[in-house]
C-alpha cells in the first residue's frame, strides 16, 4: 500500500466515529460512509451515555471497568459537553443489603449517609439511608456526542458520506453493529428498552441508580427537567415499540426513586436491538478486507474509544504504510 492510501469507516454510530477520529489523530487518511441519512441513526442513539466503569463492573466482567475507566478522559477531551460528576447508586430502605453486595462487586466508591446523599442531590433528601457515590465516573447525552464527534472529524477535513455502503478504500473497519452478522455469524441482538420524561419537580445533577428487585433502574439527567429512564436487557431479537410490562417497570422503578416522577411528562418510549457476542463482551476481529469492531452490547459510549484505540493499534503494527507522510 502506498503512504497515501485510505482507510473506510463503515457505520457513524459510536463505534465507527470514535474509530475514525482516533485513526485521523494518529495520521491515518481515514473516510466514513454511512448507509443511513445521520450519525448515530442504530442503537447509539437510545443509550444512557453514562461512562460507568465502576458501577457496570457490579454487574459485568472485570474487562468493562479495565477498558472503560480511560475512556473518561478520552471524551472529556472529545466532547466538551461531558459532565464529571460521579454516579450515585441507591436501594430502597428494605433493600439496603443489596448496596453492600454491590459494593463487594466494585471499587473505587464512598459510602454516603442520608445526610451525604441530601448534600449530593438535596430532591432525594429523606429518602434514602445509605447510597455508594463513585466520583470518579461521568455521562453525556449521547444524542449531542455523536454530531459533536462529527464536527471534530469535519474539522480535520473528513466528512461523512451518507447513503453509501460500498466502500472504496484501501483497508475498512466495519462498525456496522447488527448489521455485520453476514461476517459475524456469532453476533446476536439484545433487546433494550427506555423512557425519556420531563419533570419540573425532580431535579438530578448526576446519573442516580435504583437496585430493584426486578429491574436495574437509571435515570440520567439531560438537563432543563429532562431525564432519561432505562433500561432492560432482554433477550430477544423483537422488533418493535416498547412493551406494556416494559414501560410500566420502568415507570415503577422511577415512582419508587421520587414519586414526583408519578406525575412527569413521556417525551418518547424506545426500544432497539444492542448488538453483542456471546461473552457479552466487545471485540476488534479481522476482516475479509480490513477490522470488524463490533459487540459492544450495553456499554457503547463506555467501550467504544477503548475498541477505537485496538483497532488504531493493530492497524498500525500491520500496516505502517496507511500513516501519512508527515512532509506530506
Amino acid at each position: 500500500m502506498s503512504s497515501r492510501a485510505k482507510v473506510t469507516v463503515v457505520g457513524a454510530g459510536v463505534a465507527g466515529l470514535t474509530t475514525a477520529l482516533e485513526l485521523s489523530e494518529r495520521g491515518v487518511t481515514v473516510e466514513v460512509i454511512e448507509r443511513g441519512s445521520s450519525v448515530g441513526a442504530g442503537c447509539s442513539r437510545m443509550a444512557g451515555g453514562m461512562l460507568a466503569p465502576w458501577c457496570e463492573r457490579a454487574a459485568a466482567d472485570e474487562a468493562v471497568m479495565r477498558l472503560g475507566a480511560p475512556s473518561i478522559a478520552w471524551w472529556l477531551r472529545h466532547y466538551p459537553g461531558t459532565v464529571r460528576n460521579g454516579s450515585l447508586v441507591v436501594a430502597p430502605p428494605r433493600d439496603t443489603a443489596e448496596l453492600a453486595r454491590f459494593a463487594e462487586r466494585t471499587e473505587n466508591y464512598e459510602w454516603r449517609d442520608a445526610d451525604g446523599i441530601a448534600a449530593l442531590e438535596p430532591d432525594l433528601a429523606g429518602r434514602f439511608r445509605r447510597a455508594l457515590f463513585f466520583p470518579r465516573e461521568a455521562h453525556l447525552e449521547p444524542r449531542r456526542a455523536l454530531p459533536g464527534l462529527a464536527e471534530a472529524l469535519a474539522k480535520r477535513g473528513i466528512a461523512i458520506r451518507f447513503g453509501v455502503d460500498k466502500t472504496e478504500g484501501d483497508f475498512t473497519i466495519d462498525c456496522r453493529g447488527l448489521a455485520a452478522r453476514d461476517v459475524l455469524p456469532d453476533l446476536r441482538g439484545v433487546r433494550g428498552e427506555m423512557v425519556v420524561v420531563r419533570s419540573r419537580e425532580v431535579s438530578l445533577s448526576r446519573p442516580v441508580r435504583l437496585l430493584h428487585p426486578r429491574i436495574p433502574l437509571y435515570i440520567v439527567p439531560r438537563g432543563e427537567g429532562v431525564f432519561m429512564v432505562g433500561a432492560t436487557a432482554i433477550e430477544s431479537e423483537a422488533k418493535g415499540g416498547v412493551t406494556v410490562r416494559s414501560a410500566v417497570e420502568l415507570l415503577n422503578a422511577a415512582y419508587a426513586l421520587h414519586p414526583a416522577f408519578g406525575e412527569a411528562e413521556i417525551l418518547e418510549l424506545g426500544a432497539d436491538l444492542r448488538p453483542a457476542f456471546p461473552d457479552n463482551l466487545p471485540a476488534v476481529r479481522r476482516g475479509p478486507n480490513g477490522l470488524l469492531v463490533n459487540g459492544l452490547y450495553r456499554h457503547g459510549f463506555l467501550l467504544a474509544p477503548a475498541m477505537a484505540r485496538q483497532a488504531a493499534e493493530i492497524l498500525e503494527r500491520s500496516h505502517a504504510d496507511l500513516r501519512q507522510r508527515r512532509s506530506a
